[in-house]
């Protein structure tokens, strides 16, 4: 094709070069004829329009019938593009193996190390602790192994992720620069040993719990997660980026769902196994079947600008080795915005992972939630999170934008935990666990915001960053509530005291409180990518001063480029002759 500028529908102007296309390498300059100030308005940053740009750009013109088609086909069911996608399909049936593989112990853990502290620790020689059918059958050194076993979960977590909160962000860029699928391999081999070690407590009577839990710690080493969102972001268009991760934590869910109802068929010891071995399979899987998403030309990009980076640490290498990781997570203070988005992830953060962490043992202890009402929990959870993510977080993003999707989210886990707290019949949790789906729509949401707000060559840096701060949070989190708990939990007992054992889950909720009103000064042409919503285009990007200036070039893809040449041309991406001819204006 010979080279030339190229203008779609009087809009965009595409300076072509044959060699810069077999590299995926468009110069795009917009230009417009017309004097519509919507238009020019759209159009004037000099950047790439975007697919969900043109539909609306098109949409405030008359179409011919061949460039209607081409928008009809961008405006298909959501579901239906993702699932035709390569990766994101893959990913998210690799999210919910994984979920069966840990939910499988999920139920379990708590009631296992409670006991083994107790007799380890406090000398217990009877059954089972959580074979006891009321609190008051059940012996005070059940109720210390409990105690025990809490502290012994937060002070792993509290480690685990101060691992991910050093390591996150620069595994991240490390992905961005060599690929996904390597690191996401790393993350799972490592997540395989702590299912290895609790089979073996089941086996060896004398065998500490703390092995589980050391084994657990050196998970965060690797987030294989946030390797997941990068991968998923290199795919999805801005607009598909917050209802797409919220798709992938539904197959998450759905695997958390089912898996704690094998308890109900299976011994402890063969609900290890099944575990080690499911996750053994979702290792297997992804070697086979989980692509490399990222693009060999985003991986250039982020090389080169490491390289200019480096250049100003020239001769310090020990230096750069030993900083690295804090100029990564630099990004989360790039400006106001990222530091407001950062303070929402951690607030949400801190209270989400109080409640994976701690939710069971406090049901298990103060309501005697046995496997049976695990089970249901973790079902009505994975059903309700289902429906939220698949069903309800597309159309509400839709209308309200993605700032409010964010406080709507935020205020629903504040009620939730509230009911936790004033909980004193099973039938109170369950209602709370209905309505808990609705918070997971807030971390999804933020991490899509943080992707569209940067560079396509630091999707893994961001998705890395985030983990790290949410790391962060979900380390202070337990110990903060853990905290709240040990100065309140006797105070039940006292005449007329509102507080008692449920004060932390208040306190939770107060966190929460504080996380709507930060939603809600949240600048609406960053937070949302609709314009209804006060949205921007995406063209705005703050990037990486010491990179260097990228203006003008943008990456895509071939599929995206015929459909542009489509669009300019107003005929059929079949006749192959009038391909290679003119596009438009020159």
């Amino acid at each position: 094709m010979a080279a030339g500028v190229v203008e779609c529908a009087d809009l965009l102007l595409i300076d072509h070069n044959p060699q810069e296309a077999d590299d995926g390498i468009v110069n795009t300059t917009p230009r417009s004829h017309h004097r519509d100030s919507g238009v020019d308005d759209d159009i004037s940053s000099g950047h790439l329009l975007r697919p969900g740009q043109i539909e609306r750009l098109e949409s405030r013109r008359g179409l011919n019938e061949n460039q209607s088609r081409v928008i009809r086909d961008r405006r298909k069911s959501f579901i239906v593009e993702f699932s035709q996608m390569n990766g994101p399909p893959q990913i998210a049936l690799l999210m919910a193996t994984l979920a069966i593989g840990y939910g499988c112990t999920m139920g379990v853990t708590p009631a296992i190390m409670s006991d083994r502290f107790a007799r380890i620790n406090h000398g217990y020689d009877g059954v089972a602790c959580d074979s006891f059918s009321s609190q008051d059958e059940k012996p005070n050194e059940c109720f210390l192994g409990n105690a025990d076993a809490q502290a012994a979960a937060s002070i792993s977590n509290l480690i685990s992720n101060t691992f991910t909160f050093c390591t996150a962000s620069l595994m991240g860029s490390l992905s961005d620069e060599y690929g996904r699928k390597g690191f996401l391999l790393l993350g799972l081999l490592i997540g395989m040993i702590p299912s290895f070690f609790l089979f073996l407590i089941q086996y060896i009577p004398t065998m500490n719990p703390w092995w589980y839990y050391t084994a657990s710690s050196i998970t965060g080493l690797v987030s294989w997660a946030a390797i997941a969102l990068s991968a998923l972001n290199d795919v999805l268009p801005r607009e598909f980026r917050g209802p797409g991760i919220g798709l992938l934590f539904a197959g998450f869910l759905f695997g958390i769902s089912l898996a704690p109802t094998l308890s109900l068929f299976l011994k402890r010891t063969q609900l290890t196994i099944v575990s080690f071995i499911v996750i053994a399979f979702g290792f297997i899987m992804t070697c086979l079947f989980v692509p490399e998403t990222l693009k060999p030309q985003v991986a250039q990009e982020t090389k080169r600008r490491r390289i200019l980076r480096e250049k100003r640490w020239l001769g310090q290498t020990i230096k750069l080795i030993i900083f690295r990781p804090i100029h990564e997570m630099s990004i989360l203070n790039r400006n106001n915005f990222f530091r407001l988005i950062s303070a929402l992830a951690f607030f949400t953060g801190m209270v989400q992972s109080g409640d994976q962490v701690l939710l069971l043992y406090y049901l298990e202890d103060q309501l005697s939630f046995n496997q049976k009402d695990i089970a249901v929990m973790f079902l009505t959870i994975g059903i309700t999170g289902i429906i939220v993510q698949v069903f309800i977080m597309k159309p509400l993003n839709d209308r309200v934008g993605e700032k409010m999707v964010i406080a709507i989210s935020f205020m629903c886990g504040s009620i939730v935990n509230f009911l936790y707290g004033f909980a004193s019949h099973k039938s109170t949790i369950f209602c709370a666990l209905i309505l808990s789906g609705f918070n997971g729509m807030s971390f999804p949401t933020i991490s899509a915001i943080k992707a569209n707000n940067v560079h396509e060559s630091e999707q893994g840096r961001i998705q890395g960053a985030l983990y790290s701060i949410k790391a962060l949070a979900s380390g202070v989190g337990p110990a903060a509530m853990q905290f709240v708990y040990s100065k309140t939990k006797d105070m039940n007992h006292k005449s007329g005291s509102f507080f008692g054992p449920g004060t932390m889950w208040y306190f939770a909720s107060f966190l929460f409180i504080i996380a709507v009103g930060l939603t809600l000064i949240l600048p609406n042409d960053k937070a949302n990518t609709s314009i209804r919503h006060g949205g921007g285009d995406g063209t705005d990007i703050d990037g990486d001063d010491e990179a260097g200036d990228t203006t003008g070039t943008v990456i895509i893809d071939d599929n995206d480029l015929e459909e542009y040449h489509e669009l300019a041309s107003g005929g059929s991406l079949s006749s192959s002759s009038s391909e290679h001819s003119d596009y438009g204006t020159i």
